[in-house]
């Protein structure tokens, strides 16, 4: 891999290894500053009609009072635009001043009717000024121009109500929803997500203002981490104004998903020292997703006290695309491989065949025959307390050294060493050897593994800043061409359930995001060791699920069904969460199946971007049904619409029947 200077790569953030959150300007939204030297702002949706003056008041204020500092609301047209004043009202008169935020996608009118209402609008330079019909056209480079002159005249009226009336503007780019025109010259790209915001940017820098915050949002959490980067680099290159940054995943999902999904993509931008206001977007009530966003921002109040990481001084990986570390294949690990989940049991004492179900395999008494789901762990790390049964053929242990050497079986079962252990042992497995290796050991474990062909390593650290100290790591050991594959670590103390979620997802998902990991291992802790068994087994279940879900976010290893599902919103035709329910009862052991579950035409074709079958509202009672961006059947029943996108998934041979799955 190429090795280029650390000035050429970085500049999308200060520092790879000291955290700092990038300088913006400030932007004042109402009473509420978001960017400089501002705390990062939580923000979310109601989803509640818009015209349901009563509804959104009272949402809105379950929202605040969840910890949501600036709420938006949907305006898809003027009538739902002027009520915006009436709501806006009503939460003053029962003393919120919560700003507002109307979010606005084919009315440039309902755009700038909110303009004159409430203290921020957010536009999609997507559909703002554009149909989308996902046609392929050649531009010249004079058509082109011509395209941009008609999209000036029809945004600047709304520039320039903004700038008259002190109200804030998101330009807010969707994957999803790119217009025809950017599509037709760059592609499905970052860079034309970043390019479809410039453009509008130039226009308002062209009228001087400027409160104005960038969004970069994708239900791809690759892709949106590197269109984010990419537009801190080109609002750099570009000599722009060093904006703020709404950090958000479209789409995200509900529960386990949703918040991994979210963390993973969110996460990886934090650590970076991006992101100034952030939402959470899941298939939940929305009083739900401010506690969750709290969480992922509280790690960074006091993260630049972290213990020092030793600079990079050459970075040699390509943050706005993804390539993955090329490492030699050593068993099933590395090379071509999907990374592997290991899951750690060291501190259980005599497991038995049936809690092994809580890694995804399951023993079948009456037939004596071992059964594993499609979150069944690769590996289990035991340590000192050997698994005392005969493991199913899905399964590979791994035992502390000292627990190995005195084991019968040194063939079907492999040892972990510290680095003390493997600078002195003198016995080895044949194939495969762990190595237990801390961030800060990377450098004096080289010489050690120059040559080996039959080493894993399992790299932890316990530095606060565990992304960036993990990453330093992974550099020191491909520029010393170490081609080895590296498992990542990560420990936590005790954690709320968000948290448990939230913060592997960040830590692990940022380096996978980036090419780096061969597997993952979520160690149990120390202080789970007076807890009673049933916690800790609910502790190793988590841990498998989890670790199943970050790969699958970043992109990593599709191991179930993904659902790319909106958080609802006043434009929803259908009761969202039921129906996502219903379907993820019906499809969820569909492997590597992406569904789209749209409330709405706004939020169909578009924004479930890459999905591989869509589930959108398209009128009372009626739904539009999609195979990729491709619609299949129109107006169907809601009461049908499940059948009948299962037919159309059986049709393109992507349907299997179900197995009952053993409690």
């Amino acid at each position: 891999m190429e090795i280029k200077a650390l000035k050429e790569k970085i500049n999308y953030c200060n520092s790879l290894t000291t955290y700092s959150r990038r300088k913006t300007i400030p932007v004042r939204i109402g009473d509420v500053w978001v960017g400089g030297d501002h705390p990062i702002v939580v923000q979310s949706m109601t989803t509640v009609d818009t015209m349901d003056t009563q509804g959104s008041v009272d949402q809105s204020i379950r929202m605040i009072e969840s910890g949501c500092q600036l709420v938006r609301i949907t305006a898809p047209s003027i009538k739902e635009a002027e009520n915006l004043r009436a709501i806006k009202e009503g939460l003053r008169k029962r003393g919120y001043s919560t700003p507002l935020v109307a979010d606005i996608h084919f009315t440039p009118n309902a755009a700038e009717v909110a303009a004159g209402i409430v203290e921020k609008v957010r536009i999609n330079p997507g559909n703002y000024a554009d149909k989308k019909k996902f046609e392929v056209i050649e531009y010249t480079d004079a058509s082109y121009q011509a395209e941009l002159e008609r999209i000036r005249e029809r945004f600047l009226p709304l520039v320039k109500i903004c700038k008259e009336n002190g109200t804030a503007m998101r330009i807010g780019t969707n994957h999803g929803s790119l217009s025809d025109r950017i599509m037709s010259r760059y592609g499905d790209t970052p860079i034309g997500m970043v390019e479809s915001a410039l453009e509008f940017l130039r226009i308002c820098e062209d009228e001087n203002y400027h409160d104005i915050v960038i969004s970069m949002k994708s239900s791809n959490t690759q892709v949106m981490v590197q269109a984010y980067r990419l537009l801190v680099q080109k609002l750099d290159e570009g000599g722009f104004k060093p904006y703020p940054l709404h950090l958000g995943v479209t789409e995200a999902g509900e529960a386990e998903d949703g918040r991994i999904k979210s963390a993973v993509g969110i996460g990886t931008l934090l650590e970076d020292g991006l992101g100034d206001t952030v939402r959470v977007s899941l298939t939940e009530d929305p009083e739900f997703e401010a506690p969750v966003v709290k969480k992922l921002i509280a790690r960074y109040e006091n993260r630049s006290s972290h213990e020092p990481i030793e600079p990079i001084l050459d970075y040699p990986l390509d943050p706005f695309a993804y390539s993955r570390r090329e490492t030699i294949e050593v068993a099933n690990f590395g090379g071509s491989n999907v990374p592997r989940v290991i899951t750690d049991l060291s501190g259980l004492e005599n497991i038995t065949e049936k809690e092994l179900k809580h890694v995804g395999h399951f023993y079948l008494p009456e037939l004596d025959k071992w059964k594993m789901n499609d979150q069944g762990a690769d590996y289990v790390f035991t340590g000192c307390n050997p698994i005392p049964f005969m493991l199913p053929n899905g399964l590979k242990e791994i035992q502390s050294i000292e627990t190995w050497l005195h084991q019968p079986d040194k063939i079907n079962k492999f040892p972990a060493f510290t680095l003390a252990d493997f600078s002195q042992a003198s016995m080895w497995h044949d194939s495969l050897n762990f190595l237990l290796l801390k961030d800060n050991e990377v450098v004096k474990a080289i010489p050690m593994l120059k040559g080996r062909r039959d080493v894993v390593l399992i790299l932890s650290t316990e530095n606060r800043h565990q992304m960036a100290a993990l990453r330093k790591g992974f550099v020191s050991l491909i520029q010393a061409n170490i081609d080895l594959p590296v498992v990542v670590s990560v420990t936590y103390g005790h954690l709320e359930e968000d948290e448990l979620m939230l913060f592997p997802a960040t830590d692990v998902g940022g380096l996978l995001i980036d090419g780096l990991g061969d597997g993952i291992l979520m160690g149990l802790g120390s202080h789970l060791d007076k807890q009673a068994r049933e916690y800790c087994l609910a502790q190793v279940k988590s841990h498998n699920a989890i670790s199943f879900g970050v790969l699958q976010a970043a992109r990593t290893r599709m191991s179930k069904t993904e659902y790319i599902s909106c958080p609802s919103c006043g434009r929803t035709l259908f009761d969202l969460q039921e129906t996502t329910a219903m379907i993820r009862k019906r499809t969820d052991h569909l492997k590597g199946v992406k569904i789209g579950i749209m409330g709405c035409i706004v939020n169909g074709p578009g924004e479930m971007a890459d999905a591989d079958y869509g589930y959108v509202g398209s009128g009372k009672g009626k739904i539009t049904l999609y195979k990729g961006k491709e619609v299949v059947k129109r107006s169907v029943p809601s009461e049908r619409a499940v059948d009948e996108l299962i037919e159309i998934i059986r049709k393109d041979g992507q349907w299997i029947e179900p197995e009952p799955v053993e409690s």
